[in-house]
């Protein structure tokens, strides 16, 4: 459910902060890379984070509480960065803006949305899932609008109207969804995407000073475990992790590991070819969700569905910035 979060929120400000925090992980800005590894990494990085969206389908099959799944998430998270953190000696700040920040992000950008996600996974196609998350960029940039972030633009105006076209499509009687009633969780499913592309325009605009991308993430992880092990506890939502583990516990591991591996990975990759070369994995992103979801989850679509792909993609390509006379691109390209 987080696979598009770093993928496609993009405004002015935000480029130009997310870029800062991308030293994290190399402490400084090499020479750009060749044009080829650049699309190497780029592939590598969305389709690992595609993959995440038939790991979840898988992941909520079990029954469990969303609650529950998602405190494991986020101390899988937390125990794959403990090394980065330790080989790039991060500091991870305690002071009240810092814990504030983690808040901020473990709340609005993992437990809400993720929480509203694992449960639309258990009625809807992984697949449309995928299709709904890559609406991301065009909420992201409605809200850089109205927060005066970003200037107009009709081209990308028109990339929000095709996301409204998809999202039309999709809650349509052709869309072949389990149960036709089940539209309202399509409509419930944006949930997740309106609250990514909120937090892209706070992180964007109200990051405390020297924090960057690692340690942030880090420490949210550590904030919502905090917050969420006596809730799941109280409430009777605690994941067992003594039992005997299946394809599921399985999938949730290896979806957490993959989303850790491709958030750092990306933000590599922002420092070496810059934020406009880089967000053109949102479309990897959504196409392999969509094809790994009917491939290994044997998930079968109308033609309504397809149609409301394309639409999403055409309008990511629209929505996207274009390069600035500042962004940095590969070499060779």
């Amino acid at each position: 459910p987080q696979t598009m979060r770093g993928a496609g929120c993009w405004n002015a400000r935000a480029d130009r902060i997310t870029i800062a925090a991308a030293p994290a992980l190399g402490g400084r800005y090499p020479l750009p890379m060749p044009h080829l590894a650049s699309l190497l990494f780029l592939a590598s990085f969305g389709i690992a984070w595609g993959l995440t969206m038939p790991l979840t389908k898988i992941a909520v099959s079990t029954g469990h509480h969303p609650l529950g799944l998602i405190f494991w998430q986020v101390v899988i998270v937390a125990l794959a960065l403990l090394p980065l953190m330790i080989r790039f000696r991060r500091r991870l700040r305690l002071d009240r803006p810092a814990l504030t920040y983690y808040a901020f992000i473990g709340l609005g950008g993992t437990i809400v949305p993720n929480g509203v996600s694992y449960y639309c996974y258990t009625k809807l196609p992984a697949g449309i899932m995928s299709i709904m998350l890559s609406s991301i960029p065009m909420f992201s940039f409605g809200m850089a609008l109205m927060l005066r972030a970003d200037r107009f633009s009709w081209r990308r105006i028109a990339g929000i109207l095709c996301g409204m076209t998809a999202i039309g499509l999709l809650v349509g009687p052709q869309a072949s969804l389990p149960d036709p009633a089940l539209w309202v969780f399509v409509l419930l499913g944006l949930t997740p995407s309106i609250c990514y592309a909120f937090e892209a325009n706070i992180v964007a605009s109200f990051t405390p000073p020297g924090m960057d991308a690692i340690s942030t993430l880090f420490g949210a992880s550590l904030v919502c475990a905090a917050i969420l092990l006596p809730l799941t506890l109280g409430f009777g939502f605690f994941v067992d992790p003594l039992v005997a583990w299946g394809g599921p516990e399985w999938a949730l591991v290896v979806s957490s590991l993959l989303h850790a591996g491709a958030y750092c990975g990306f933000i590599w990759l922002l420092s070496r070819a810059g934020a406009v070369f880089s967000s053109q994995v949102s479309y990897i992103v959504t196409l392999t969700g969509v094809g790994a979801s009917a491939l290994f989850l044997g998930e079968r679509y109308a033609s309504t569905v397809w149609l409301a792909l394309l639409v999403m993609i055409a309008g990511l390509m629209l929505v996207q910035p274009r390069p600035r006379s500042g962004d940095k691109l590969p070499a060779g390209a």
